[in-house]
């Protein structure tokens, strides 16, 4: 049961956005083209979000596990840039109540280089998440009520790297809408889960691949906090879609963060071995 930031950040981180293994396994493309046609009525906007979301994830299922790189620019509010580049693995996980794991490695600059973020998505309870700083060659364990904090200086929080499970969110549909050249479902999401940072999101996911194309994230006061936007979709093995590029916009402190992902591989044999607190170790 999960959908990613890492995979819709990975998909997206990439991601994730609204999903759940709760449907049947993946379909054709003409068949899942059609599955529009089977989502409960407007006149149920609790039942359709759900679906929505149900929808996004069965069409990720299966992947088993991916890499990628990662080019982090970071924008100040006047103007500066700096660039990180990273590294991103993640492996699919189908036990019941547990989501992906994720692995981020920093590569450059110099000053960053193996700094490392190791999470296991859980539903409702709090995501493990580990951090490994090289400049004290110590594994940190981040604290549940801390992962709303920014994540190495970014706009994404370290609750935004962990896989976004369908069951930590309740549902409802708003409208449809265009998109761009697409027509969009809108759906908001409450975080089910404690100590998110987010009131609330609202999630435009298009009606042709359910895939999410914008995030509005929402803080504790209930102000818009940042926006999320997906764009530069590209499909593997004729099954798998990822974004390549995510432009986050922090309207409260006029700040980006965009990642430009490249060299996507799928089922290169990653195990579970390479995702533990020695792995973060080694993976410099």
């Amino acid at each position: 049961m999960r959908m990613t930031y890492t995979k819709f950040m990975g998909k997206a981180l990439q991601a994730s956005l609204l999903a759940t293994a709760m449907v049947a396994a993946p379909l054709g493309l003409t068949a899942m083209a059609a599955g529009i046609d089977t989502l409960p009525g407007e006149d149920q906007p609790e039942a359709r979000g759900l679906a929505i979301a149900q929808e996004t994830e069965r069409r990720d299922l299966g992947f088993q596990d991916s890499s990628s790189t990662m080019k982090m620019v970071l924008t100040n509010a006047y103007g500066e840039t700096s660039e990180r580049e990273l590294r991103n693995m993640v492996l699919e996980v189908t036990e019941e109540n547990e989501g992906d794991w994720s692995l981020i490695v920093f590569d450059k600059p110099r000053d960053v280089d193996g700094t490392a973020l190791l999470s296991y998505a859980h539903i409702l309870d709090p995501d493990d998440q580990w951090m490994y700083l090289p400049a004290v060659a110590r594994v940190k364990r981040i604290s549940s009520v801390n992962k709303s904090g920014p994540f190495m200086g970014s706009e994404f929080a370290f609750e935004d790297f962990a896989s976004q499970e369908v069951g930590k969110y309740s549902y409802t549909w708003l409208r449809d809408e265009p998109c761009g050249e697409m027509t969009c479902h809108v759906v908001e999401r409450t975080p089910l889960y404690e100590h998110s940072g987010y009131t609330r999101q609202i999630a435009w996911t298009d009606t042709t691949d359910y895939q999410p194309r914008k995030i509005e994230f929402y803080d504790r006061k209930n102000d818009l906090l940042k926006t999320l936007t997906m764009s530069d979709y590209r499909l593997y093995n004729d099954k798998y879609w990822r974004a390549h590029d995510l432009f986050m916009e922090n309207h409260q402190t006029s700040k980006t963060t965009r990642l430009v992902w490249a060299d996507y591989e799928f089922g290169s044999g990653l195990s579970a071995s390479d995702f533990t607190t020695n792995a973060l170790k080694r993976a410099r």
